[in-house]
């Protein structure tokens, strides 16, 4: 079963170039969690499910460290949660960065990391 958080949005300091890092953009975070649930669909009960409240506080606490790479974002964010929620057998984390400065018009840049 999955559970699934989308459209985290941030205001971060992650680029390549300085001027990302001094000036920030919005960020969105999307992320998918596999997890067995199948005891608090009986049970009514938040400790026998991945409480996604826990899985947006690992995401905010990750876009606040500054990072060169979507790529290195997106791997702290699996390595925390994957760490701090023993129930999840898989995880997908999109993050975008809007306007990314290429020099011509791009909505945004995404990556994708699942593991």
């Amino acid at each position: 079963m999955n559970i699934n958080l989308q459209g985290m949005e941030f205001y971060a300091y992650h680029g390549h170039l300085p001027e990302e890092r001094i000036i920030g953009q919005y960020f969105y975070v999307d992320v998918a969690v596999e997890a067995a649930i199948d005891k608090a669909m009986e049970t009514d009960n938040l400790e026998d499910t991945v409480n996604y409240q826990t899985i947006y506080d690992i995401v905010k606490r990750e876009m606040t460290i500054p990072s060169h790479l979507l790529e290195h974002i997106a791997g702290r964010i699996v390595r925390a949660l994957k760490a701090e929620l023993s129930a999840i057998n898989r995880v997908e984390v999109r993050i975008r960065k809007n306007n990314p400065p290429l020099g011509g018009k791009v909505k945004y840049a995404e990556i994708q990391v699942i593991k």
